[in-house]
């Protein structure tokens, strides 16, 4: 079955729909049971391109906030991951301060630019 661009995984949801045109020109779907929110464990670290998502902004820019210390993270072997109780947090003081929050008060000073 060859995929295309009709393919889609719906994150969040049960199932994925997939597509494959077969040379006589119909269309077979197949429909299979993914693992739903709800079944999952809840997460504790996200990765770089995860984090960007949520925050709808480039994965360059949070390089560069977690690069210049004003965003949290830890690096294992070359990999930054972001602590979900750090987006928890600022998103909790964002919700009470009903205002702007700096995502450098996040970060612990003794490790404020540490790679």
């Amino acid at each position: 079955m060859a995929n295309n661009a009709s393919d889609r995984l719906v994150v969040g949801h049960a199932t994925r729909h997939t597509r494959a045109t077969h040379s006589n020109g119909w269309r077979n779907t197949v429909k299979r049971t993914l693992p739903t929110r709800a079944n999952r464990e809840p997460r504790s670290w996200y990765s770089v391109a995860e984090v960007a998502r949520m925050l709808g902004m480039s994965q360059m820019t949070v390089y560069r906030a977690i690069a210049e210390g004003s965003f949290p993270a830890v690096k294992i072997r070359g990999r930054l991951i972001v602590p979900a109780k750090a987006l928890a947090a600022m998103e909790d003081a964002a919700t009470t301060a009903q205002g702007v929050v700096d995502s450098a008060d996040y970060v612990p000073p003794s490790t404020a630019g540490a790679p």
